[in-house]
């Protein structure tokens, strides 16, 4: 009798969306205080892959203030038109 050891690993279920994040897009992440809308100005990559972002420079679309979110923090994105 054969045992299938492949099925006993999980397969990933999708990419974390802060992967497909790119210059131009508008992102909204929970910062704590609550949910925020914003476009990305820029994308900064990590040390060990510059292409995989960490950091994402941002504009509020209700105030105008830019700042620096951590790439974790994003939950949904809405592509370039």
């Amino acid at each position: 009798m054969s045992i299938d050891h492949a099925s006993a690993v999980a397969a990933p279920k999708s990419d974390p969306v802060f992967l497909h994040v790119k210059t131009g897009m508008t992102v909204i992440f929970d910062d704590g205080s609550g949910w925020r809308m914003a476009d990305v100005i820029w994308v900064d990559g990590g040390a060990r892959n510059p292409k995989v972002p960490t950091f994402f420079q941002v504009a509020d679309v209700d105030t105008g203030v830019i700042n620096w979110i951590n790439a974790d923090l994003v939950t949904h994105n809405c592509p370039r038109v």
